[in-house]
């Protein structure tokens, strides 16, 4: 595919895309918590109206340690020509009210293959990391430094996107953000600007209001220049991302995200967003 939106679609198009938008899904920038709370959502993804994707998170917020967990997969059509699964995870420690990841795990299985790609972070910073299979050189790849490595989140903590000071969680404030990436292979930034309030309704849990900001991808390195799918998200300027609450927290997570794409919209949507805060652990006595 020589230009950034073909003449007509293709499949491998739309696999880009779906795989684009669920690794966006999964990756925005955290500040210091506050506060404990518990999240379990199921997600559907789909490209122009018709469902490709189905998929879980589960984020645990407790005193002192916190987790977060994904799955997903292809469905209906997608399936039948693309198959393929994932799964994620991150943890750490909550020091100070701020979330410290100290690993990164991930998974995806194919038709073809399954590769595994593994993190160890020591505050911000990538001491270790590997995929396997190790995957060929290419000359073409810009080459992540060591320096591209600091001061860098992983893309499962990186989800959680924190709303600092004692006012509203909902505000345009949450959208004045940007995060440094490193998910393994590739070092990107995202950006955020606000574009406005709404109000969404799950199948399942939570209904109330989102802040919908505008999300920029800036690839930075770990990847190839002339690879479409690069080209056709740095170029984006419409794509969005609505951010829900966790209860009793302040920290905010996606409910929605929307990818245009040469084969018409993406959307990853919650239809399942059930949260509710956690209580403050009560120190045993002797």
């Amino acid at each position: 595919m020589d230009t950034l939106i073909p003449n007509r679609p293709r499949p491998r198009a739309g696999r880009l895309a779906l795989t684009a938008l669920c690794g966006l899904a999964f990756a925005w920038a955290v500040e210091p918590a506050g506060a404990q709370g518990k999240l379990e959502a199921q997600y559907e993804a789909s490209l122009s109206g018709i469902p490709v994707g189905r998929g879980a998170w589960s984020i645990d917020i407790g005193d002192d340690v916190f987790s977060a967990a994904a799955s997903g997969g292809t469905t209906g059509l997608l399936k039948s020509f693309a198959g393929g699964s994932g799964t994620g995870a991150s943890q750490g420690r909550v020091v100070n009210g701020a979330l410290v990841a100290t690993g990164y795990q991930a998974s995806t299985t194919t038709s073809k293959k399954t590769e595994e790609i593994h993190i160890t972070l020591d505050k911000g910073n990538v001491k270790e990391f590997g995929i396997v299979p190790e995957p060929p050189v290419d000359a073409d790849r810009i080459v992540v430094t060591e320096a591209h490595r600091r001061g860098v989140w992983d893309p499962m903590t990186a989800s959680l996107l924190r709303v600092p000071g004692t006012g509203e969680v909902l505000s345009p404030d949450a959208c004045h953000n940007g995060a440094p990436i490193f998910d393994g292979r590739m070092r990107y930034d995202l950006k955020l600007d606000f574009k406005r309030m709404e109000t969404v309704k799950a199948e399942k849990g939570y209904h109330g209001p989102v802040v919908v900001c505008a999300l920029y991808f800036v690839p930075v390195a770990g990847y190839i220049p002339d690879r479409p799918v690069i080209k056709y998200l740095a170029a984006q300027r419409n794509i969005e991302i609505a951010f829900a609450p966790i209860a009793g927290t302040r920290i905010l997570v996606p409910f929605w995200l929307k990818v245009p794409t040469p084969l018409g919209p993406a959307l990853l949507e919650a239809t399942s967003f059930i949260t509710a805060p956690q209580p403050p652990r009560v120190a045993k006595t002797q």
